[in-house]
């Protein structure tokens, strides 16, 4: 995604009715969030009582400001992708965000354990569009035809408010849906055989000490991965070649102090049952 399409989005937003756009987050509260932000200390939720279209302009305000130093955006998140996660926050759909150029890191990384306000760890997954055909896709079988590549992917979310502020639908998208950081494994190509591969994989993640912290099947993502990518795409999201999306948790959200100084995924079901693994630093 290049600035100019994200420019692009932004411009869309802004052609909302004026009243949708009433409570969209000015420059300074924009300024406020992300200097804490970078500093990982607890800020004020963004978008408080606001609508998902609010929301969204934020967003996008809030990501111009930090790509100034994370670099361009190079994909698209989905979050609250499972019931359990939707309950939880109390929405009854997924959530949104943007993936910056920086965000993201190599397999094996070593990540501060408190590396941001409140952060966490969760099992992941990236899917690598290889063309625009993906948009008009109809089901998760036409959409993978147009998918080049997975990832395995540790995703690093902060959900960066301090305690007490309200987190909800609203407020993790007006502030990026939590992305922070993430540890890509080397991509691994698609094939026709996949779209059972990724319903049916087993997602482990296991701590420095081997102790099993989560294990969810790929189904646990709207029933299979790819309908993140249709959700995405459904509202409001156009992809290119190239783009990255982070499909959402596989298994539950986990505090990164939990893991004791380390966290490897394993995708069994997946040719050669990849890993990707970080390590966590004081």
């Amino acid at each position: 995604m290049t600035p100019i399409r994200l420019a692009a989005a932004a411009a869309a937003a802004l052609l909302l009715p004026a009243a949708a756009l009433a409570d969209c987050a000015s420059d300074v509260d924009i300024a406020r969030y992300a200097n804490d932000w970078k500093a990982g200390q607890p800020t004020a939720a963004l978008g408080k009582g606001a609508s998902m279209a609010d929301a969204l302009c934020t967003q996008a305000k809030l990501v111009e400001r930090i790509g100034l130093s994370l670099g361009e955006p190079v994909g698209h998140k989905a979050g609250l992708t499972s019931e359990a996660a939707q309950q939880r926050f109390g929405v009854e759909e997924p959530v949104r965000g943007v993936l910056l150029e920086k965000m993201l890191l190599k397999d094996g990384a070593r990540v501060p354990v408190d590396f941001g306000a409140r952060p966490l760890l969760e099992a992941d997954l990236l899917l690598v569009v290889a063309d625009a055909a993906v948009n008009e896709a109809e089901g998760a079988a036409e959409a993978l035809r147009h998918i080049s590549h997975v990832r395995p992917f540790i995703e690093l979310p902060d959900l960066a408010v301090a305690e007490g502020e309200p987190i909800d639908g609203v407020t993790l998208t007006a502030g990026n849906v939590g992305a922070r950081l993430g540890v890509m494994g080397e991509p691994i190509e698609v094939t026709a055989r996949f779209l059972d591969h990724l319903e049916i994989m087993t997602v482990t993640v296991r701590g420095a000490d081997g102790e099993v912290l989560a294990e969810a099947q790929g189904s646990a993502v709207m029933g299979h991965p790819v309908r993140s990518l249709l959700w995405l795409r459904d509202n409001g999201v156009r992809f290119e070649a190239g783009d990255l999306v982070s499909v959402g948790s596989i298994g539950p959200l986990i505090p990164t102090a939990k893991a004791g100084g380390a966290a490897t995924v394993t995708y069994a079901g997946l040719p050669g049952d990849p890993v990707v693994s970080v390590t966590f630093t004081d």
